[in-house]
C-alpha cells in the first residue's frame, strides 16, 4: 500500500524545523547510533567475507532505484527464451554478513527495518554493509541470492530456482532515467524486456484479482537554492513494471515455503462485505460507480488521480487494504495464506538490506530450492518475527506521518491568512452524484476520519492543496471530491498542526 515517502538527508535552513525533526527521534524513541559491538561484528564480517562458489559475473545485471539510493537490494537481467523469457533477479546476500546470535543480529532484530527521515536515514545495518560490501553497487563483486525464472509467452512462471552466487552489476539506473529512455525509444534490450514482461505481469495481476492503491506520494524535494518543497509524485510506469518482478519473486518464495511446509508469509484478508458495500456507495456518490462486475483492483487501476473525485475514491479505498500481517508456519500450512491485494500467497524476500524478515525468507527458500536443511536459526526465529515486524512497521508509519506533518507546517508557517485552491479527499458531508443520493464517509489512507462529527463539534474534512502539496484538516462542511477555496488560519511547527477554513 502506498505511503508518504520521505527523501533522506533533506537540508533545512530553519532552526525550528531542524529541532522539531530532531525531537521526533526522542519522542518516538527511534534507534540511535549503531552500538559499537554490532559495528565491530559488521566490520569483522566484511573483512572475513567469502564469496559463493557459483560465478554469475558474466550476467549483465543492472539496478533500478531512486537516484539517491546507495543501499541496493536487487539487480535484474532479462532475456528472451524461446517464446518466453528468462529472468535472473539477484538479491543482496545479507545473511552472509550477519552471524546468528551475535551483536549485529540482535541489533537488527531490535530495529526491524531502515527508517527514512528528512534529517537522516536510520539504517537496519551498519553502513559498511548496507552502503558498501552488502549493496549491489555497480562494478562491485558481490554475493547474492539469484532467483532464476523461466517464463512462458504470457510471463507466467514455468520454473524457478534460487541459489547463492557471485554477481557484478553493470549499471546503477534511476527510475526517472529509465522511464525517459523507454519513452524516447533508446532503452537497452533488458529495459525493453522489463516493460514487456512488466505489462504482461500486470495483466496476470488483473486476472487473479490483485489490486494496487496508486495514490500520488508526497515527497520532499530539495531545490537548487538550498530550500525545499513537498511535491505530489505520481508513480512512473517503470516503477510498476519493476515492482512486478519483485512481486513475482515474493509469490515464488511463498510457493517454495508452502511446498516445504516451513516459512513465513505476508498475509492480508480480503475486504469484508461491509467495507465493499461502503466503498461501492462512495464510488457512486463520487460520480464513478463501481458495480462489482470487475474486481476492485481493476477498478482502482482505471482511476485517474488527477481528477479530484477519483483522487477522493483512491483515498476512500484505503478501507479495503487493512489487516496485513505476517503468518509463520512450520509443519502445517496456514489456512489463510493469501495476500488479498496481490491475489496470491506472498512473502517478503527482495529487500534484506532494509527489512529484517527478508533475511530469514531468503535462506529458507535457498535451502528448500536445493534440497538442503533449513538453518535452525532461521526456523527458530519464525514465531518471533511477526511481533518484531509489526512494531517496526507501526513505528515507521508514525515517523513518516509525523515528519511529513512537521515539514508541511514549516512550509506553510509564513503563509497564514493566504488562500489556496484545494481538493476535498474526505468530506464532512455526503457527496451527491448528479444532484441526487448520498453516502457516508469513511477514512482516508492516512486514517483521518471523514464524515459529520457525532460529538457535537464543528464539521470539518481533509483537504489537499497543490502547491505546496499539503494534506490537512479544514473547518467547514464540504463534499468529498469537490474543489474548494480555503484559507490557512494556523501553522505550528512544534505541534505539527496545520488548520484551514473553508471559504464560502
Amino acid at each position: 500500500m502506498p505511503h508518504h515517502r520521505i527523501a533522506p538527508n533533506v537540508r533545512d535552513e530553519s532552526n525550528e524545523l531542524a529541532e522539531a525533526l530532531s525531537a521526533l527521534r526522542t519522542e518516538l524513541e527511534l534507534p540511535g547510533p549503531y552500538p559499537l559491538a554490532a559495528v565491530r561484528d559488521a566490520e569483522a564480517a566484511v573483512a572475513g567475507h567469502q564469496l559463493p562458489g557459483v560465478d554469475l559475473t558474466a550476467v549483465e545485471f543492472l539496478t533500478i532505484d531512486p537516484e539517491s539510493s546507495t543501499d541496493l537490494d536487487q539487480a535484474l537481467f532479462i532475456d528472451r527464451s524461446g517464446e518466453g523469457y528468462k529472468v535472473l533477479y539477484a538479491i543482496a546476500d545479507v545473511p552472509s554478513f550477519v552471524a546468528p546470535g551475535g551483536a549485529l543480529d540482535a541489533e537488527t532484530r531490535r530495529r526491524g527495518q531502515t527508517f527514512y527521515a528528512p534529517d537522516g536515514r536510520i539504517p537496519l545495518h551498519p553502513e559498511v554493509i548496507s552502503e558498501h560490501a552488502g549493496s549491489l553497487l555497480a562494478s562491485q563483486l558481490c554475493a547474492a541470492f539469484v532467483w532464476e525464472f523461466e517464463l512462458d509467452a504470457a510471463a507466467e512462471v514455468a520454473s524457478v530456482k534460487v541459489r547463492r552466487a557471485q554477481v557484478r552489476s553493470r549499471a546503477k539506473l534511476s527510475y526517472k532515467g529509465v522511464q525517459a529512455e523507454l519513452d524516447a525509444g533508446t532503452a537497452s534490450p533488458v529495459l525493453q524486456l522489463l516493460k514487456e514482461v512488466g505489462l504482461k505481469r500486470v495483466e496476470l495481476e488483473r486476472s487473479r484479482g490483485g489490486a494496487s492503491l496508486n495514490i500520488p506520494e508526497q515527497e520532499i524535494e530539495q531545490l537548487p537554492d538550498g530550500g525545499y518543497r513537498i511535491v505530489a509524485a505520481p508513480q512512473l510506469p517503470v516503477e510498476d513494471w519493476n515492482a512486478q518482478i519483485s512481486l513475482m519473486t515474493g509469490m515464488a518464495a511463498a510457493d517454495l515455503m508452502m511446498a516445504g511446509k516451513v516459512g513465513i508469509l505476508r498475509t492480508m484478508p480480503a475486504p469484508d462485505e461491509r467495507s465493499l458495500r461502503h466503498f461501492k456507495r462512495q464510488t457512486g456518490a463520487l460520480g464513478k460507480p463501481w458495480d462489482g462486475e470487475i474486481s476492485y483492483g481493476e477498478f482502482l487501476r482505471s482511476l485517474d488521480p488527477a481528477d479530484p473525485r477519483q483522487l477522493a475514491i483512491l483515498h476512500s479505498a484505503g478501507m479495503l487494504f487493512r489487516g496485513a500481517g505476517y503468518t509463520p508456519f512450520d509443519g502445517e500450512i496456514p489456512g489463510h495464506a493469501t495476500q488479498s491485494a496481490i491475489g496470491a500467497a506472498y512473502a517478503h524476500t527482495t529487500a534484506p538490506l532494509r527489512r529484517l524478515i527478508d533475511r530469514f525468507v531468503l535462506v529458507i527458500c535457498e535451502a528448500l530450492s536445493n534440497g538442503g536443511e533449513v538453518p535452525s536459526w532461521a526456523r527458530e526465529a519464525l514465531p518471533s518475527l511477526p511481533e518484531i515486524m509489526a512494531a517496526s512497521d507501526q513505528l515507521a508509519s508514525r515517523m513518516e506521518r509525523m515528519a511529513l506533518d512537521t515539514v508541511e507546517a514549516a512550509l506553510l508557517v509564513n503563509h497564514i491568512g493566504q488562500e489556496f485552491d484545494a481538493v476535498v479527499i474526505s468530506g464532512s458531508k455526503p457527496a451527491k452524484p448528479n444532484g441526487t443520493g448520498n453516502t457516508g464517509n469513511g477514512k482516508n489512507s492516512n486514517g483521518i476520519a471523514g464524515g459529520q462529527p457525532s460529538n457535537g463539534s464543528a464539521p470539518s474534512g481533509t483537504i489537499q492543496i497543490a502547491e505546496p502539496a499539503v494534506t490537512a484538516r479544514c473547518a467547514g462542511e464540504m463534499e468529498s471530491g469537490s474543489q474548494v477555496r480555503v484559507r490557512l488560519i494556523s501553522s505550528n511547527i512544534s505541534t505539527r498542526e496545520v488548520h484551514f477554513e473553508l471559504l464560502t
